[in-house]
């Protein structure tokens, strides 16, 4: 299966609440999510669905999946990955996915959401260490630093992505280290589980996997 290139607000009218897959039409009152201005998608999608276990765990999983914006195939890898390593396997998934490449992009403000971030990625725009990167997934560690690469075009729409980002009122995360006059990022530290998508139940994820 290809990647979705549907629109997407339907995603989140699917899942109830924002995924933030707009940029900044996400933060705006027009978004149909925030003033339950639309239904879910489909004919009968305004229906109340009889609830199980199983359909609660998919839904689980399916938001924190669009939230990244991540194909199946991609998620089953990120999850085989956490249940190889120590720890709580939900928190380790949430760690690994959190640690991306394309979303660290994204949580410094370098991109309004991140499928523009994962295409600043692909184009060549970003460096890790100062070399050209184009893997999105690339997993990022303490002590990595990410900048800007290409022309000065390319840096001062970056500027422009980051004053956006700080008009709405968006904070880059205590883990990452922003640097606003270099227009440089560096992780300081793994992400805590506080800090990172605190909308989803990552135990229904790891439960659906399970069985």
């Amino acid at each position: 299966m290809g990647r979705y290139i549907g629109p997407v607000c339907r995603l989140c009218r699917r899942e109830g609440i924002k995924l933030f897959l707009k940029g900044r039409r996400c933060h705006m009152a027009k978004c149909p999510v925030a003033e339950r201005q639309r239904p879910p998608p489909g004919m009968h999608g305004s229906r109340g669905r009889k609830g199980s276990e199983y359909l609660e765990q998919l839904r689980e999983k399916q938001r924190l999946k669009r939230y990244y914006g991540m194909q199946e195939g991609q998620f089953r890898l990120f999850f085989n990955r956490a249940l190889k390593k120590r720890g709580v396997t939900g928190e380790t998934l949430l760690q690994l996915l959190e640690t991306r490449l394309d979303n660290v992009v994204y949580r410094l403000g370098f991109a309004p959401s991140r499928r523009a971030a994962r295409q600043m990625v692909r184009h060549r725009h970003i460096r890790l260490n100062g070399r050209t990167v184009d893997i999105p997934s690339l997993q990022v560690r303490p002590g990595f630093k990410i900048s800007i690469g290409g022309d000065e075009q390319r840096r001062e729409a970056v500027r422009e992505s980051v004053q956006m980002a700080e008009s709405l009122g968006l904070q880059t995360p205590a883990w990452i280290l922003f640097d606003k006059e270099q227009m440089t990022g560096e992780v300081l530290r793994l992400p805590t589980r506080e800090e990172i998508a605190p909308f989803v139940n990552e135990q229904l994820i790891v439960e659906l996997y399970s069985k």
